[in-house]
């Protein structure tokens, strides 16, 4: 067997035995990159970028960003430990930090270290609107969306090698390559991480409403990002992100579940 067949195998066997469970949803997702792995790297990468970059500490924006984090953060482990996942959050290592950039962005490191860039603040429009953007963030890592992500990347590479073992006619293995690559990235992986966005919509909301945040300001935090970008956006088709326009109406029809969760936990008035 030669290196090629070699690393086919490894690359099926690992999609057959590396799984692990959302907690969020109960799905069985890809796992081919352990926490265990993924997390140490994310830690030494948040440090070096926090050295590279200017953090803001000592102000009201940087007290605040803290604030909603640690909120966000209280809210997860409480979800976790209700639904029988204690100890979930074990491993993470939160940390939060705004840091001096125009970018209308925010992050959450697989592992729970979180970053706010000033330049989303005015967008925000105050700590709802903070929590809205952070729960999002958080969810993705608390669903494991980056570990997922790089397990799904492996298995495109895994296929597409499969694809160059099997067939032996070059113009025919050309072809393959260029449709393939195509045909899986609008497909497959883009399809793919908007799921993933919509996945980190429901589980932010609930956060943010658990939280105490009103988890009615996730739309209008929406209505205010599509504005800032002048609506301009590709197709959903071809885009990592629903569309505004869907990721508006669906957090619009979800808040009214996230409020009644939060009741759960004895959340009954939301700032």
């Amino acid at each position: 067997m030669n290196i090629k067949k070699i690393s086919l195998s490894l690359v099926i066997s690992s999609m057959i035995f590396s799984c692990a469970t959302n907690p969020f949803t109960g799905k069985k997702t890809m796992a081919l990159v352990s926490n265990d792995q993924l997390f140490p790297t994310a830690f030494a990468q948040y440090n070096q970028f926090l050295s590279e970059n200017k953090v803001v500490n000592g102000t009201a924006d940087a007290a605040m960003v803290k604030r909603v984090g640690q909120k966000i953060a209280v809210a997860a482990e409480r979800w976790l430990t209700a639904n029988g996942h204690p100890g979930y959050l074990n491993d993470y290592k939160w940390e939060y930090n705004l840091v001096q950039d125009k970018a209308v962005n925010a992050w959450c490191m697989p592992g729970g270290k979180i970053v706010v860039y000033t330049g989303i603040l005015p967008v925000a429009k105050g700590e709802a609107g903070l929590a809205a953007i952070m729960g999002h963030e958080v969810a993705h890592a608390l669903a494991n969306h980056g570990q997922q992500r790089m397990s799904a990347a492996y298995v495109q590479q895994g296929v597409a090698l499969a694809g160059n073992v099997v067939i032996k006619d070059e113009s025919s293995r050309n072809a393959f390559n260029q449709y393939y690559g195509i045909g899986s990235q609008v497909g497959v992986m883009l399809p793919f991480s908007r799921s993933h966005e919509t996945e980190a919509d429901k589980i932010g909301l609930y956060l943010m409403a658990i939280a105490g945040y009103n988890p009615e300001e996730a739309a209008e935090l929406w209505k205010r990002m599509s504005a800032q970008s002048g609506g301009q956006s590709p197709p959903e088709l071809l885009s990592t992100h629903p569309s505004n326009e869907s990721r508006i109406a669906n957090l619009t029809s979800l808040a009214p579940t996230a409020k009644q969760e939060a009741r759960k936990f004895g959340v009954t008035s939301f700032k």
